[in-house]
């Protein structure tokens, strides 16, 4: 053991919960006044000891492999990148929380000097949360995420676009799109380029990065599906490949939909259409 330097072990076994080790191993890591804490790597610790050491103020590094204390300081060996890189580095903070390999935690214990230190589980029961009740935090409106619809309608980025008029209208984009989906009791999806566009963000109140459906967003699994005003390429489809029937409204008729990505193209003015399909739902 190095001079001055307080190190413990704590090995921490059996199953546990996230919600009770959390607060018992932050007051652990704290009650030993240790500089150097080691833990070994089971799922139990890997799981909390991360949120643990935050809350106890220390420093974390997990799948560490060897540590060594040269000149007073420990030295910690891990790999990285896909364990093509052996890295070798100390830290100045304190205290400083270790999560060996479970099969080589002994031999870093004891190649260190570390103090074996029993987990007490009972710390963690003054913490514990209740609750006194619940509280929506939505604004009250209706929700446009409805997993159990049967029709899924996504809006992209053509929908902000300047029509034949040339000019935009996203007052009638938002009314269109929200008397659809509300007629057809569908669920709605959007293209990350859309809900990412500040200029329509004050007419399309009722949509977020929740909405989002695609590489970058929710893979949902509606029976149907009808995508409007978006591309179809890759980013856009992966979202889709729980959809059972695909359909797709696009001025360009050799868009990303066309590929054979959809069932069934319609080559025509999403505007034009929804209207008219909004009339026919009375």
């Amino acid at each position: 053991m190095g001079e001055g330097m307080k190190i413990v072990a704590f090995k921490i076994e059996g199953n546990g919960t996230f919600a009770k080790d959390v607060p018992a191993i932050a007051e652990a890591v704290k009650a030993s006044g240790a500089d150097l804490v080691l833990m070994s790597g089971n799922s139990r610790v890997k799981r909390s000891a991360p949120a643990a050491a935050f809350r106890a103020g220390a420093e974390i590094d997990t799948n560490v492999v060897d540590v060594e204390v040269v000149d007073g300081k420990a030295v910690e060996r891990r790999w990285v990148y896909r364990q093509r890189i052996f890295t070798e580095f100390t830290r100045a903070a304190k205290p400083w929380v270790i999560v060996t390999d479970p099969s080589l935690f002994d031999e870093i214990c004891a190649k260190t000097g570390a103090e074996c230190v029993a987990f007490t589980e009972d710390a963690a029961a003054a913490t514990r949360t209740t609750v006194n009740g619940v509280e929506n935090a939505g604004t009250g409106g209706e929700s446009t995420i409805k997993p159990d619809a049967k029709l899924l309608f996504v809006a992209g980025a053509g929908w902000t676009k300047k029509q034949a008029d040339g000019a935009v209208h996203f007052e009638e984009a938002a009314a269109t799109i929200t008397g659809f989906t509300a007629k057809a009791n569908a669920s709605l999806g959007s293209s990350k380029s859309l809900v990412d566009m500040p200029e329509a963000a004050a007419a399309f109140t009722f949509m977020s990065h929740m909405n989002q459906v695609g590489q970058t967003g929710s893979t949902p699994r509606h029976q149907k599906g009808l995508a409007t005003c978006c591309h179809g390429e890759e980013p856009h489809v992966v979202g889709w490949r729980f959809i059972n029937e695909r359909r797709t409204i696009n001025l360009d008729a050799n868009c990303g939909w066309a590929q054979g990505k959809a069932d069934v193209v319609y080559v025509a003015d999403a505007f034009a259409v929804m209207k008219k399909v909004n009339e026919l739902l009375g």
